[in-house]
């Protein structure tokens, strides 16, 4: 009789610890993969186009998105090694969907942190054409260009539309030119 109590204790004390464990692995795996979408999604938010940002806030941007593909595959090397660890002890299908959807967020991440998000807003204009100033309805008297005269040929770019597009390639007077703002 004494050796089933013993026994008895033992596993209890065995399976309060297994509990402990399995919650301390829990919020590891979840700081990891909110660490890993902070380190993509901060950059993003930080650097905004048209929005004033501060020279901290570039600092700061730069520093994530130099160290993000390395820190992202660390980091997902070691939440999967979790996952795998907690899915053979997970029995409920919404704690195996909860770790099908960490893993997916920490992927996500994992590429996010190698694509360049500026290029998917700023696309280059398929069929870019030019046009006289006196023929369009979108150019205001008062609006600012960035304008060029060689050989005789004068263009003018205007400014909002550059600010979005951040580059023009053209000919101007026989001689290509890049424009850029």
């Amino acid at each position: 009789m004494e050796d089933v109590s013993t026994t008895t204790a033992i596993t209890a004390r065995e399976s309060g610890a297994s509990a402990k464990h399995r919650l301390l692995v829990w919020t590891a795996l979840l700081i990891l993969t909110l660490a890993a979408l902070a380190m993509v999604l901060t950059p993003a938010w930080l650097i905004q186009p048209f929005r004033p940002q501060s020279q901290t806030g570039l600092a700061v941007s730069y520093m994530l998105r130099r160290w993000s593909p390395l820190f992202t595959v660390l980091d997902l090397i070691i939440v999967l090694a979790l996952i795998v660890w907690l899915w053979r002890k997970a029995r409920r299908w919404w704690r195996k969907s909860l770790l099908v959807l960490l893993l997916g967020l920490t992927i996500l991440a994992t590429w996010f942190a190698r694509q360049n998000h500026f290029e998917w807003m700023f696309n280059p204009l398929p069929a870019a054409a030019y046009a006289r100033a006196g023929e369009v309805d979108f150019l205001a008297d008062n609006d600012m260009v960035l304008a060029i005269e060689v050989n005789g040929e004068a263009v003018a770019y205007p400014v909002r539309l550059m600010a979005y597009h951040h580059l023009v390639e053209d000919t101007v007077g026989g001689v290509p030119i890049v424009a850029t703002y």
